[in-house]
């Protein structure tokens, strides 16, 4: 089997597809298709894939391409020093990941001079050959055999414990570099091993944060992610040290490694003369060649699954929070909430374009509270403003409250609204050089208003400026591999932009340039013609911008919307390839395009196989009435705001028992974070979100949801609070007294990991970025 035909067979095997759909989905990646289009408009070709398989297609498909070109390498490498037999051609055939070909490649790696070359070298690979074999050999009698002087670069064997030292280098480097053994050892490790995680000397107070895990065991197969990142930055900042151990280790008189070392090489302890030898080998062998390098190695694996799942858990609230409902063109007035330097004031029209702006002072020290509300009262009527955007950082309830008067005043046929806005991140976009350049005559913070006031129109567009990672919504973001992240985070975004589409008139280049095919420097093109020539009018005016050409425009313009364009097709998702399509569809029930666009009644009586061809099949066909049905339509749900309870604006203001609506700011997998309006996320532990048992918070809420909690407990100076979404849960009994007390810190053991099953599922708070002042020890579960 050739290697293209192993990957696609691979492949196929992995995602349970036929081979055929595989090879067509590669074809469509090799030739430059994006993911997007060929999920949307190549379904026939590739079975009807959706983007979640062509994601893992695309990512795997890399993987094991490069897991080949390795392949070829290492039995290059082999093969030129004249070592490759038929049996380890045949295991390096077989090798199906990247650690088992390193496994088999060890012992033919070239290196820096060993001490076991060094011995055989010197002649002492016989003596190590015929102990192992027969340890009723006298390994002192066998070794004087081996004594000599110096010779040019070989060194001298000047006694005979020099000469067993010697052997046992050799058979040391032996053992450590069987593969088989090397294999059994870390799967052993990894399935049965504990994380030992222990504070180093005279660091319990400098790193109180992490002492949750100042003595701490655990599965190593079984640590979730947080937890993992927590303890190992723990270990980064000086303050933690991890081991890996295998239970009964310490009371076992020999190492069940040891054992297992042993039994593999043919090593017994029956009172022979070199069985003492040959037992000190083997503990030499595990102690110095394989358990530093076994313990790195799996602590690697170890992060590198906790980094993936951090990196799932962070591009799934990426995505809740890109999809979030938009409130629509509105006239919007965003409020940038401030004290000191005031509330910077910003109005943009419909379209989001910036029109006004205002600071106004009607917090401490300035109070110019009834100033502020006729200031924003004049900016509300000069431009017919229909919502109001609050930020939600500092002094954002104060302000909620200023908001909330001025609706109150205003006449009730101006239908004025207001919603507090997350503003996670709009500082980083005022600050950046895409906003100088789109908004370059206004200052940094005002430009932090217009962002927030866009955000609520349409989350996506404004969203798409901002750096991912700068949203707020991961968990353990700096910890992980900024590589994967990215690239996770970007194949987020760009499926997002693609399932809403985008208007093509009134898009920004960050947005155009996350449309299927369109590179930045295109996506600016796009924007430089629109704005010399004026609007489009067509989708075939695409191919007039510079460097633009028929492959990208094939990619990008059934994802581009032209409202009122000449062809009514044009604000639709069906792509330009199909409208001859459309046409004979039409024409086949007697009416026009556009006659037919929306004609629900008529629709639902078509038979896609009647109009289905070899280039365009079912699939298509169905796809297309499906948009004719309803052309444009937005996948995203309706819009509507949490309500604040009014007076509960700082931890000080909740009251155990107390039911609060909120919005969902961050799922994880031990839980949700909800804002309720006083500044500091509450935790719903997921095993308080739902009556029934759930293993994944996201089966039940997502970023961006507005849910009913009731207050659980309270911990002002650690700034914590527990929620529950189980209505019917009776706060933990504490007085208020207590609950505003600092509570003390317990160390895990292994034998607290049953009783503490629910605290342990909350990580280190510090260890959370902008989210960690909102965790709190989970409750237990009853």
């Amino acid at each position: 089997m050739d290697v293209n035909q192993r990957i696609l067979t691979r492949l196929a095997d992995e995602l349970g597809v036929r081979p055929q759909q595989v090879s067509a989905t590669v074809a469509l990646l090799d030739e430059g298709s994006t993911v997007p289009f060929i999920a949307r408009y190549r379904k026939e070709v590739t079975g009807a894939l959706d983007d979640i398989q062509l994601r893992q297609l695309d990512e795997r498909l890399r993987y094991l391409r490069e897991l080949e070109e390795r392949r070829a390498g290492v039995v290059a490498a082999i093969e030129e020093q004249g070592k490759l037999t038929p049996e380890l051609a045949r295991q390096l055939d077989a090798a199906d990941t990247k650690q088992r070909l390193e496994d088999l490649y060890l012992p033919f790696k070239k290196r820096r001079r060993t001490k076991a070359q060094i011995a055989r070298e010197a002649g002492l690979e016989p003596l190590a050959d015929a102990l192992l074999a027969n340890p009723s050999l006298t390994p002192e009698h066998e070794a004087q055999a081996y004594l000599r002087p110096a010779d040019g670069d070989i060194a001298a064997i000047e006694d005979t414990k020099a000469a067993l030292d010697g052997a046992k280098q050799i058979l040391m480097e032996r053992f450590a570099e069987d593969p088989e053994l090397i294999g059994q050892l870390r799967e052993r490790l990894w399935q049965e091993g504990e994380l030992s995680a222990r504070v180093l000397d005279g660091k319990q107070q400098e790193g109180a944060k992490f002492s949750d895990y100042f003595e701490h065991d655990e599965k190593l197969a079984k640590v979730p992610s947080h937890r993992a990142l927590a303890m190992f930055r723990g270990r980064n900042e000086g303050v933690l040290g991890l081991a890996i151990r295998l239970p009964g280790e310490e009371e076992a008189p020999v190492h069940p490694a040891q054992v297992a070392i042993a039994r593999q090489v043919g090593v017994r302890d029956e009172g022979r003369p070199a069985d003492k030898w040959l037992s000190e080998v083997v503990r030499w062998t595990w102690r110095v060649k394989l358990y530093t390098a076994l313990e790195t190695e799996l602590l690697g694996r170890l992060r590198e699954q906790a980094e993936l799942t951090a990196i799932e858990v962070f591009a799934a609230n990426l995505k809740d929070l890109l999809l979030a409902a938009p409130a629509g063109q509105k006239v919007t007035l965003a409020i940038d909430p401030g004290l000191r330097t005031g509330c910077k004031v910003a109005v943009v029209d419909a379209t989001g374009q910036f029109v006004d702006q205002a600071t106004i002072y009607p917090h401490a020290p300035q109070k110019q509270w009834d100033q502020a509300l006729a200031e924003l009262a004049r900016l509300v009527n000069k431009h017919s403003v229909s919502l109001i955007a609050v930020g939600n950082g500092t002094a954002s309830r104060e302000t909620d409250k200023l908001a909330a008067e001025l609706v109150k005043r205003m006449a009730p046929e101006q239908r004025l609204s207001k919603v507090m806005v997350s503003e996670a991140g709009a500082s980083v976009y005022s600050a950046s050089e895409y906003a100088s350049r789109e908004l370059p005559d206004l200052d940094v913070t005002v430009r932090g208003a217009v962002s927030i006031a866009r955000r609520l129109q349409d989350p996506l567009a404004e969203l798409v400026k901002i750096e991912p990672r700068s949203i707020g919504v991961g968990q353990y973001q700096h910890d992980v591999s900024q590589l994967k992240l990215s690239r996770s985070l970007e194949a987020v975004i760009e499926d997002c932009v693609n399932a809403v589409g985008v208007d093509l008139n009134t898009a920004s280049s960050a947005l155009l340039s996350r449309v299927a095919g369109l590179s930045a420097t295109l996506a600016e093109n796009i924007v430089a013609q629109r704005n010399a020539k004026g609007a489009f009018n067509s989708r075939k005016e695409l191919l007039e911008v510079s460097r633009l050409g028929p492959k990208t425009f094939e990619q990008c313009a059934g994802f581009l919307r032209i409202s009122n364009a000449e062809n009514p097709l044009d604000a639709s998702a069906v792509h330009p390839e199909t409208y001859r399509l459309v046409e004979q569809i039409a024409k086949h029930q007697g009416r026009d395009v556009k006659g037919l666009i929306g004609d629900s009644a008529t629709l639902k009586t078509l038979k896609p196989a009647d109009f289905a061809d070899e280039r365009f099949g079912v699939f298509t066909v169905t796809d297309i009435i499906a948009e004719l049905d309803k052309p444009g339509r937005d996948p995203r749900p309706e819009f509507k705001a949490a309500e604040f309870r009014e007076g509960v604006e700082t931890l000080k203001d909740l009251e155990l028992g107390m039911v609060l609506e909120g919005t969902v700011t961050n799922v994880t997998h031990f839980g949700a974070f909800v804002d309720i309006g006083v500044h500091q996320d509450g935790l719903v532990h997921i095993s308080a979100l739902s009556e029934r048992f759930i293993d994944d918070p996201r089966s039940v809420v997502k970023a961006g949801d507005i849910v009913h909690v009731k207050v659980m407990s309270v911990d002002i100076p650690r700034k914590r609070v527990g929620l529950s979404m189980r209505l019917d849960d009776q706060p933990e009994q504490a007085s208020s007294e207590e609950n505003q007390r600092p509570t003390q810190t317990h160390s895990r053991t292994a034998n607290e990991r049953g009783q503490r099953k629910a605290a342990q599922a909350t990580p280190e708070p510090a260890a959370v970025g902008a989210l960690g002042a909102a965790l709190l020890k989970a409750r237990q579960d009853k």
